[in-house]
């Protein structure tokens, strides 16, 4: 592995978390939408037979009250208010013990409160209501990918990506090659990365991880072309900058060194990749 460029840093880890959070939210809140189909059809999606429709007549009273604590949760979680959310899905789950939206939230409850096994239990759980969810299967392989066991977390990946509805495929193809990298796997995570960035190449965690790929395996010029796009929109971070700065000088670009480390002293005066830059310490 190449000293100066780590297969995954302290600083991706925030990054891509902070990205992992936002789709994590964005997969609950798709999930509120749906809850009464998949509180009324689990059955049936689970056996793989088809479904009529469910409307809003076809739910019992149990189910709606189970529904509209979900949309509360799920609105709390969004806003941080983590323990006010646990206790919406908690009465959700009084209401309908088999709602399995409701547990792929508490698994991310629990994984914000770093209660590793209470997060891993409702994964289960939800995943034995509705094996073929592909959001709670995404969740729970990022969980499995963040405890290293990476078999695992590669299993839940393929499951997830197995369905074929799954809207989100680039969200868990770059948190698949994130978790790839993370395991030391740089080809794999490379295929996975790049078919991310054919579905969505606007996604700034993707670009950044593959051209933190390729400039470790010291392909300059593709590395360039995938962080030149990072940089050049409102996604740019000090580490992106940082990266951009490591391969532009192994393609000897001093304009490009000179622009990009203006940038990050400007709008990053305090970070760690600023004072390296400013020490001329392009291994840290």
């Amino acid at each position: 592995m190449s000293k100066a460029f780590p297969m995954i840093t302290a600083s991706t880890q925030r990054m891509l978390a902070a990205s992992l959070a936002g789709v994590a939210v964005a997969f609950l809140l798709a999930g509120c939408v749906n809850t009464r189909t998949t509180t009324t059809s689990l059955a049936d999606t689970s056996s793989g037979k088809g479904t009529e429709i469910v409307t809003e007549s076809d739910e019992t009273n149990r189910q709606r009250r189970a529904r509209l604590r979900m949309e509360l949760a799920a609105g709390y979680f969004e806003h941080g208010q983590t323990t006010v959310a646990l206790d919406e899905i908690k009465q959700a789950l009084v209401a309908d013990p088999n709602y399995a939206d409701a547990y792929n939230l508490r698994g991310l409850v629990y994984m914000r409160l770093e209660d590793a096994g209470l997060a891993e239990d409702s994964f289960r759980r939800a995943i034995a209501i509705n094996p073929r969810d592909p959001n709670t299967r995404h969740n729970y392989g990022w969980l499995l990918c963040q405890q290293n066991r990476f078999g695992d977390a590669a299993q839940q990946f393929t499951e997830a990506l197995a369905v074929p509805s799954y809207a989100d495929r680039a969200k868990t193809l770059m948190t698949q090659g994130v978790c790839e990298l993370k395991a030391g796997l740089r080809p794999q995570a490379e295929r996975s990365l790049m078919q991310a960035y054919e579905i969505d190449a606007g996604n700034p965690v993707v670009g950044f991880n593959l051209a933190s790929v390729l400039a470790q395996r010291e392909e300059w010029q593709r590395a360039q072309f995938y962080i030149r796009r990072v940089n050049n929109s409102p996604s740019a971070s000090a580490e992106t900058l940082w990266l951009g700065i490591k391969i532009e000088r192994k393609l000897n670009n001093r304009e490009a060194i000179a622009q990009l480390g203006g940038q990050l002293q400007r709008r990053f005066p305090q970070s760690r990749e600023a004072s390296a830059y400013e020490r001329g310490n392009f291994n840290d």
